[in-house]
């Protein structure tokens, strides 16, 4: 079970690991032990996230998503396969907590008449500036 606040936690059902071999790190053993993680996450199918977390966290993953609902997060920076299943399922919390966070809705707001005079007159005033550069005339 992965707890992720006081309210949410996730049962073992509802993600599976699987061990691959990892590039990066390991000298021999690199090519005898599968210390790689992936870590599956059925998302769509929790009972545990609301629809509009999920709705977020499917934002949020992107192309780690897939198309039955599944959410995939590798891990393979260790060299050893406990590191590395911490480390993913610190990754999935990490993603959930982000995942919760409700935005806040931008208002639209309209310039009062007082900054557009000010944007105004301060382009008035560099069009001075500009003018005043240019060449000297005799008369």
């Amino acid at each position: 079970m992965i707890r992720i606040n006081d309210e949410i936690e996730i049962q073992d059902w509802e993600y599976s690991e699987t061990f691959q071999r990892a590039s990066g790190p390991g000298g021999q053993n690199v090519n005898k032990v599968s210390t790689a993680v992936e870590l599956r996450f059925e998302a769509a199918r929790s009972p545990s996230l609301e629809p509009a977390v999920k709705t977020r966290l499917k934002k949020l993953a992107g192309r780690r998503w897939t198309k039955d609902g599944a959410l995939i997060i590798t891990a393979e920076a260790h060299r050893t396969q406990m590191r590395n299943r911490e480390t993913a399922r610190e990754k999935l919390v990490e993603l959930i907590r982000k995942a919760l966070f409700v935005p806040k809705r931008r208002v639209k707001t309209r310039p009062t008449l007082g900054s557009k005079r000010r944007r105004m007159d301060t382009k008035t005033q560099r069009g001075q500036v500009k003018v005043l550069r240019g060449k000297v005339r005799d008369e």
